[in-house]
């Protein structure tokens, strides 16, 4: 299973596609406080659709409540500020992919908690400054899965 951390997200309707995704993919949604918007927020619950039935959501107070609840895990941060692409790593089941919010990434405390090497970037071309969350996170979902071989996949 794939863990998808959202690092406080701020638009509602790209967490509400990332539970989708979620749902579609069997991944589990992590999300850190504070968040942009409530979760029952209309426009979480439009992109979202019914699906939030359909997957595992966790909240947290803060970065170093998840970090608390779970020492073991192997978490992969995805940032602009990283050299290493995406297609570059061999993820690995049981992996926490880390999205920072929308307008500003993760920050640097956070991000200086990660080895370089578990700091992962999408290519862009060059005059542009970030993907949408949503987008990047579906990329970096299905590589993941891809990698492990679509595992519980029809």
């Amino acid at each position: 299973m794939i863990d998808i951390v959202l690092f406080q997200p701020e638009i509602p309707p790209n967490t509400g596609n990332i539970i989708r995704l979620c749902a579609n993919t069997g991944s589990r949604l992590h999300l850190i406080e504070p968040l942009g918007f409530q979760m029952d927020d209309r426009q979480l619950r439009r992109a979202g659709l019914d699906y939030r039935a359909f997957t595992d959501i966790r909240k947290y107070r803060n970065w170093a409540e998840w970090e608390n609840a779970h020492p073991s895990k192997r978490a992969v941060a995805f940032t602009t500020r990283a050299s290493r692409f995406y297609d570059q790593f061999q993820f690995a089941p049981g992996d926490a992919l880390v999205f920072g919010p929308e307008t500003r990434g993760l920050p640097e405390d956070v991000l200086a908690g990660f080895d370089p090497e578990l700091r992962l970037r999408l290519p862009m071309v060059t005059q542009d400054r970030s993907l949408n969350l949503a987008n990047t996170v579906a990329i970096a979902v299905y590589e993941a899965w891809r990698q492990a071989g679509f595992k519980g996949g029809v």
